[in-house]
């Protein structure tokens, strides 16, 4: 075996023996059988094991059946032979494989798990089936068909997703994230993240989030005051099982954010609609509340940000109306100018704010870790409602992640993000501008998206069906409402998902997608410039 097949990465062999002694019908049945995969991220060693095994996985090689020697095989794939070698040892170690001396390799007797033979369905009393429980009525509380950010399938094949929900692969740190998940995995570290955790989490994740991001945006917190959450959501979820019910009135910004009204929703309280502006949540009107969520930092969906004496003001508040704030720090380490606003909790003197902040948004949305600053009596209980639920996130995930940020990884991370997306938003907005003059907004001074008000007579909705057809993918703005109007005129442009190169040809086709409501609706349309 050479050095070039160690771990599976032998390259094919142009010298690979001929299949001229074979029989051609054997030699097409094993290529057919044994196609490498369309993986070229794999090394050619693995996509062979992945071959092997699932030939034998699907039946097609029953216990005993043998295969070809590594020379024969070798040749009809044109692999190198020690290729082929190195397959059938790791397979014959890991069981699916045995070899029998002077006879050859075989697949070995137990290589196919035994499944479960098939039943007769049972029957009622009439000797037919019987009917299913009604699910709809069954069920108490259904989240169907409230307005979300939802994507329609295969959004990823469109060329130009203004949306939220895709990682960069311009910008992920791929080799710096490999590194940190290549250190927990190795035999020292493994005693750090391997046991059962139960209601806690992983201490290096804990005191990173203490020591590098709170202090960050002026938040100073024992570890006995921070949870790791699978991401934001969760925990919106967790706060409302442990602090909401019927009874509770919650306030929520009007726009807002969607996935906090749902996961909310679930313990049905009593929404009160709280208006914003373009200096963010309107404070003086605040109606009577047990609660509030709020996004200060760049308010979600209209990106403007709660400035510091609004700040002040709404902490009086929620001292002199006795409610409690949960804020969500969305987004505030996108900033691209100015100095950074101190989060609400930063403020609190006497514990009336939940803090939940996300550590792997700017990373990827899939890697959903997030977390909860709060009083130590409430972390306790969040504690066993998550247990209950989740037991805890991923441990290894979150001591990767914790290596991740101590090599300083996060911050050179979030420096590229706000680089690239400011590039961004200048491109979005030079083509807003030149191609859909009509259509206001506001340059956000941070985040990763535009939010923009189209003429009355435009719907989001309906625009948004309309830029499907032209490839284009916008966050329709009636979904941030809890009552929307119609016509909706607004829509969220995210730029998290988008590269660069694509900005300009994609508000392109959003304009075209703009003349193609016109002209459904009948009204007025201005010619678009030509194409550069």
């Amino acid at each position: 075996m050479g050095p070039d097949d160690i771990g599976g990465g032998a390259e094919r062999n142009p010298a690979a023996p001929t299949l001229v002694a074979m029989p051609a019908a054997r030699s097409i049945l094993w290529a057919q059988l044994f196609a490498l995969p369309e993986q070229p991220g794999l090394p050619l060693q693995a996509r062979l094991r992945l071959a092997v095994v699932q030939a034998i996985l699907d039946g097609r090689l029953p216990a005993g059946a043998p295969l070809p020697s590594s020379r024969e095989l070798a040749g009809v794939l044109g692999l190198s032979r020690n290729t082929v070698t190195a397959a059938y040892l790791q397979l014959t170690d890991e069981g699916f494989l045995e070899a029998r001396p002077r006879s050859g390799v075989f697949v070995a007797p137990n290589a196919r798990p035994r499944t479960a033979e098939p039943a007769e369905p049972l029957t009622g009393t009439s000797g037919k089936p019987g009917h299913p429980p009604d699910w709809e009525h069954r069920v108490l509380r259904s989240l169907v068909d409230r307005p979300t950010l939802a994507k329609p399938q295969r959004w990823r094949d469109l060329p130009y997703p203004f949306v939220y929900g895709h990682y960069d692969p311009q910008l992920f740190p791929t080799e710096d994230f490999r590194e940190c998940c290549a250190k927990s995995l190795a035999r020292s570290q493994m005693p750090h993240w391997t046991p059962d955790f139960e209601t806690d989490d992983v201490p290096d994740l804990i005191e990173q989030i203490r020591t590098r991001l709170l202090p960050k945006r002026g938040v100073f917190a024992l570890a006995s005051e921070i949870i790791v959450t699978v991401g934001a959501q969760h925990a919106y979820y967790l706060l409302a099982d442990a602090l909401f019910d019927e009874t509770r009135k919650v306030g929520l910004e009007e726009p807002g954010h969607p996935h906090a009204r749902n996961s909310f929703a679930l313990r049905a309280p009593r929404f009160v609609e709280v208006a914003v502006d373009a200096d963010g949540l309107v404070v003086d009107a605040l109606p009577a509340l047990d609660y509030l969520f709020v996004t200060p930092s760049h308010q979600s969906p209209t990106t403007v940000t709660l400035g510091l004496e609004r700040r002040r003001w709404l902490l009086r508040k929620a001292e002199l109306q006795d409610f409690v704030i949960v804020e969500d720090d969305y987004e505030a380490e996108n900033l691209y100018e100015g100095a950074p606003m101190p989060a609400l909790k930063s403020l609190d003197k006497n514990g009336r704010v939940i803090y939940v902040g996300s550590v792997s948004k700017s990373l990827s949305p899939v890697l959903r870790l997030g977390y909860i600053v709060a009083p130590a009596p409430l972390i306790r209980e969040l504690r066993v409602l998550r247990h209950a639920m989740v037991r805890h996130p991923s441990a290894f995930l979150q001591h990767a992640y914790a290596l991740f940020l101590s090599l300083g990884h996060h911050e050179s991370h979030a420096r590229r993000v706000n680089q690239a997306m400011q590039e961004r938003l200048g491109l979005a907005a030079r083509a807003l501008r030149e191609l859909l003059p009509d259509f206001g907004f506001t340059l956000p001074q941070g985040g990763a998206s535009i939010w923009v008000r189209a003429p009355a007579w435009v719907d989001g909705g309906e625009l948004a069906l309309m830029a499907r057809g032209r490839g284009v993918l916008i966050e329709a703005g009636d979904v941030f409402f809890a009552q929307p109007p119609y016509p909706c005129p607004y829509f969220r442009l995210r730029l998290s998902s988008i590269a660069a190169a694509q900005i300009p040809a994609g508000i392109r086709a959003l304009a075209q997608a703009v003349a193609d409501l016109a002209d459904a609706r009948g009204a007025p349309q201005r010619a678009l410039p030509p194409t550069p």
